[in-house]
């Protein structure tokens, strides 16, 4: 629910020294915009990487169950000499089901290729949600990449 406009028209305290009712309203309804808004639980920030990356929790303790959002942005940073391929895949339990999404093959192997998205993972308690990437990389230079990855709470 997003929160209605601030009455700033009107008068916060009325005569009697007492917040008017349309300012209480917004400061429930703010807080209730507020309390229902998704929390970023952890980002992972990597660069220069030139390799797979094995299974990594994020963050590295488990999670309350409820249900997350991960988005995730990859960028080549430097293009291979001939080809060059990397996969991002997510991982998670929900309802006691190993679960995996893994993103397109990013074969672009220019520095403008990119490529981000975010999905919607249902957790059990004290499960984690896991990142990995597959890369291969053909010819000098080897390829690199950069990889962001956000976990948020949306419903916990």
């Amino acid at each position: 629910m997003a929160n209605p406009p601030m009455p700033a028209r009107d008068a916060m305290i009325d005569e009697g020294g007492i917040v008017r009712r349309t300012w209480q309203v917004w400061f429930r309804n703010l807080t209730t915009t507020v309390d229902d808004a998704p929390s970023r639980i952890q980002t992972v920030s990597l660069v220069g990487q030139s390799a797979s990356i094995g299974t990594t929790s994020i963050p590295s303790t488990s999670l309350t169950a409820g249900l997350y959002r991960v988005t995730w942005y990859l960028r080549i940073t430097t293009a291979a000499g001939t080809s060059s391929s990397v996969t991002v895949t997510l991982g998670w339990t929900d309802d006691a089901v190993t679960m995996s999404l893994s993103g397109a093959a990013v074969t672009g192997n220019t520095t403008t290729t990119s490529q981000t998205q975010t999905s919607l993972v249902a957790v059990d308690n004290a499960s984690p949600v896991t990142y990995a990437t597959t890369y291969s990389s053909s010819g000098a230079p080897a390829m690199q990449y950069a990889l962001d990855i956000t976990l948020e709470a949306v419903s916990v």
